[in-house]
C-alpha cells in the first residue's frame, strides 16, 4: 500500500516505522518541517508542512495527531483527497469525527504507550480497527493482521472504555510510581528497591483478576498503618500525596468490606 501520515509525533513515528517494512510511506506531513522530515528519513518519506502537497496517488491517510486537532484535520483533508481512505489512531474520538465530513473513513487504534526511546512489540499489542464500509474494514484488518496477532473489530463506544481504563492501567499507575519515587527520594533510599514488586504486582494483574490481588493496610481495614502512613506525609508537608493516599485507601477499603458502607 501507499500510505502517508498526518502527524510526526510517537504514534506516527512508530506506527509509521513498522509499516515501512511492508508497504510505502509516501508522505509525512508535520506543521512544522523539521518534524516531518526526521521521521520522513526514517521511513523514506518525502516531508510535507502544506496539506496542499499531498499527493493524490496513495491507498490510505492516517491521521496521527492529537485528539482535538483531527476534526480540522479531516476539513482540510477531504478538500485535498476526497476519495481517500481516511483513518485516525485515536482511542477516545468517535469515527463519526470523521465520517459526519469523509465518506471513506475508519480506525486504526493501537492500543499501547508510545515513547521515541522504547521499541514496540507489535505482534503482541492489540489494535482495533474500525470503518463505515465493509470493504475498507476489511483493508484495515488485513493491514493490522500484518503487524499483530491481536485484532479485534470494536464500535467507537468499545474503544472509547479500553482508553478510559488505559488511562486507569497506565497514566495512573505510572503516576503512582512517580510518588513512589518521590517519597523514597526524600529519604535518600534507592527506588530500584521496589522493581521486584512493582514486577510482580503486574504479573498478578495479568494473571489473575486484580481484585482478587489485591493486598496492603487499606484491603485490610488496618487503621494504624494507614495512621501512620498519613501522619508521614503530614510531617513531610506533602498534602497532595496524604490526599491521594487517603482517597485511594478509602476506595480499596469500601471495594473489598461493602457491608461497611
Amino acid at each position: 500500500m501507499r500510505i502517508s501520515f498526518i502527524g510526526a509525533g510517537r504514534v506516527a513515528h512508530h506506527l509509521a516505522a513498522v509499516l515501512s517494512q511492508q508497504h510505502q510511506i509516501v508522505q509525512i506531513y508535520s506543521r512544522t518541517l523539521a518534524h516531518a522530515q526526521t521521521l520522513a528519513q526514517q521511513t523514506g518519506a518525502t516531508a510535507i508542512s502544506k496539506m496542499m502537497e499531498l499527493h493524490p496517488d496513495i491507498d490510505l491517510v492516517i491521521i496521527a495527531v492529537s485528539d482535538q486537532a483531527i476534526a480540522s484535520v479531516i476539513a482540510e483533508l477531504h478538500q485535498q483527497l476526497p476519495e481517500v481512505l481516511v483513518v485516525h489512531t485515536s482511542g477516545s474520538t468517535d469515527i463519526e469525527i470523521l465520517t459526519q465530513v469523509h465518506a471513506r473513513a475508519g480506525v486504526f487504534y493501537p492500543l499501547q504507550t508510545f515513547s521515541l526511546d522504547r521499541e514496540i512489540a507489535w505482534v503482541e499489542t492489540p489494535l482495533f480497527v474500525e470503518a463505515k464500509s465493509e470493504q475498507d474494514l476489511a483493508l484495515l484488518t488485513e493491514l493490522a493482521h500484518q503487524l499483530s496477532h491481536r485484532v479485534y473489530s470494536y464500535s467507537s463506544a468499545q474503544r472509547l472504555s479500553l482508553h478510559l481504563a488505559a488511562v486507569f492501567a497506565c497514566n495512573f499507575s505510572n503516576y503512582c510510581y512517580d510518588m513512589a519515587k518521590q517519597i523514597v527520594d526524600a529519604q535518600q533510599v534507592d527506588f530500584s528497591l521496589l522493581y521486584p514488586l512493582i514486577v510482580e504486582t503486574a504479573n498478578k494483574a495479568v494473571q489473575h483478576d486484580p481484585k482478587q490481588m489485591q493486598t496492603g493496610p487499606a484491603m485490610r481495614g488496618d487503621q494504624n498503618i494507614l495512621n501512620m502512613h498519613q501522619q508521614m506525609l503530614d510531617d513531610a508537608q506533602r498534602e497532595d500525596l496524604k490526599e491521594i493516599y487517603h482517597l485511594m485507601s478509602q476506595q480499596i477499603f469500601q471495594s473489598h468490606h461493602p457491608q461497611s458502607q
